[in-house]
């Protein structure tokens, strides 16, 4: 479609501002902290701030649990008798699980809710790392690092569902992007304190820290996380009853006005892995998906071979290591909440390019906007700026150049990278945000699973051809997304119009 055409219909032809109906958005029903139902969500600002700030610690966990695990890697290795390519293994194994217990967690989550689904994976986690810290053979290692991987993966998957339920679409770039926060704060703390503990105070120590955050935050929503999925609260008005239901909510809102509107609790199904899978197969987001893989394998392989690289050209302590992953973890916690404004500046500009309304109360319906060209508008500029950094990142390793010109590279991946994870995953999002955490399990299912072939052919890759070759076959996969992109955002507001006008027709 031409780049400053609308779509029909075309009845709306202004934008409906926020400023008008700023107090109605704001303002609480008595005393409940929720709004009224003329928007589109009934979660209060300071509300969605908790909710956030939940799941964004929840997310935190996933790529956590890896970081920290990463500098400690050449220490498991001697204590447990066994090679370091072994060790490897379970960080492959993390990543296979990782990619396919979200397509679980996110089907079971549409039908039971949210709520009981964190509290649920959160308690696997905690367990988990109790264990990790007890056992003394590799053969638990390695299967508690697997349900260590099951209790934390979903965390990612239901942070976008949760989002989806409570963000309109014209704010959901932002609310991905301090998501996100939590979730790259991991990159830069997890490897420090990985190195620490793991040279001080010896590895184990490193999952009995986890064990005790964890456990605190799923104490904390336990108490404080409400219900938010759309198919069983609505806007959020509608009272979640049993698990559903926070402990706040059951002790202090008690005498709610909208306590007649009871959450139907719907039958139990088993999971059903269809939905995933018919999304990965949609034209669309196929594509979408395949990038985002791409770019989660580099971003994989990145970091997996850091700690040995550095330490095999540079001879550096673990806890030298620990701090050099410091360049990449502030770099995506930097560019975390730049990134989300700059997608909700996309949107508002393809809206004006293609002189459509922006119902900031209600939040747009997609049918009648370009999605595809609002969130691809800048991804070109992070594509390029993280396969170049890939690219010198590795032939600075191959010649030995200076460590501050390697780490300057690694800043420069973790900048860019943080745009291209944002643009696919609040995409992802807006193109299925009925079934968004079914959605999310469909990207985490691909791209763990491409990680994990990366990851397990990285040390066979760098040892026959070296860094330089390694990632420069890395970073010309990178740029291949750049003309596949390019097909979805010139092609794919028409593609989704002609699939809903077939449905339409049967």
């Amino acid at each position: 479609m031409p780049e400053h055409s609308s779509s029909p219909p075309t009845e709306r032809t202004r934008l409906i501002d926020s400023d008008e109906r700023a107090t109605q958005e704001d303002r609480p029903v008595q005393d409940t902290g929720r709004q009224t139902h003329t928007h589109y969500s009934a979660f209060g600002r300071g509300e969605k701030r908790l909710i956030v700030f939940l799941i964004s610690t929840a997310g935190f966990f996933s790529p956590f649990s890896a970081f920290i695990y990463f500098p400690a890697i050449p220490l498991i290795a001697p204590s447990l008798g066994v090679t370091i390519q072994l060790v490897n293994l379970t960080v492959t194994m993390y990543l296979i699980v990782q990619g396919i217990v979200p397509s679980i967690v996110g089907d079971l989550s549409e039908n039971l809710g949210r709520r009981p689904i964190y509290l649920g994976i959160l308690t696997i986690y905690v367990a988990a790392n109790i264990g990790l810290g007890l056992q003394n053979s590799y053969g638990a290692l390695l299967a508690l690092r697997m349900l260590q991987s099951a209790g934390s993966s979903g965390t990612i998957a239901l942070a976008y569902g949760v989002i989806a339920d409570i963000a309109p679409p014209h704010e959901r770039g932002s609310y991905v992007g301090i998501t996100h926060v939590g979730f790259n704060m991991a990159t830069s703390l997890g490897p420090v304190l990985g190195g620490l503990l793991a040279s001080k105070v010896g590895w184990r120590s490193i999952f009995w820290l986890l064990a005790s955050i964890s456990g605190s935050l799923l104490l904390l929503m336990l108490a404080s996380l409400p219900e938010t999925s759309r198919g069983l609260v609505g806007d959020g008005s509608i009272r979640a009853t049993g698990i559903n239901q926070s402990l706040y909510d059951r002790l202090f809102r008690k005498d709610r006005p909208d306590a007649g509107h009871m959450m139907q609790r719907p039958p139990l199904k088993l999971p059903n892995l269809s939905p995933c899978f018919a999304i990965i197969l949609q034209k669309e987001t196929a594509i979408i998906i395949l990038s985002n893989a791409i770019f989660y394998m580099k971003f994989s392989c990145v970091q997996a071979s850091l700690a040995p690289l550095l330490q095999d050209r540079y001879n550096l302590s673990t806890m030298q290591v620990g701090f050099c992953y410091l360049a990449f973890g502030s770099a995506t916690s930097l560019a975390s909440y730049g990134v989300g404004r700059i997608a909700d500046y996309d949107y508002t500009q393809c809206a004006v390019a293609h002189n459509l309304p922006i119902d900031r109360v209600r939040g747009d319906n997609m049918r009648n906007f370009p999605i595809e060209k609002a969130r691809l508008r800048t991804i070109w500029l992070y594509i390029i700026v993280s396969a170049t950094a890939t690219l010198v990142y590795g032939w600075t390793l191959e010649y030995h150049l200076p460590l501050a010109v390697s780490l300057t590279m690694q800043f420069f991946i973790g900048l860019a990278v943080t745009g291209t994870f944002n643009v696919f995953g609040t995409l992802v999002t807006d193109l299925h945000a009925d079934r968004a955490a079914t959605a999310s399990a469909a990207v985490s299912i691909t791209r763990c699973l491409i990680a994990a072939a990366g990851v397990s052919v990285l040390q066979l890759g760098l040892e026959a051809l070296g860094s330089g070759w390694m990632f420069t076959i890395i970073a010309g996969l990178c740029f291949a997304t750049m003309p596949m992109l390019w097909v979805v955002r010139q092609k794919g507001w028409e593609w989704r119009l002609e699939k809903e006008s077939s449905a339409e027709d049967d």
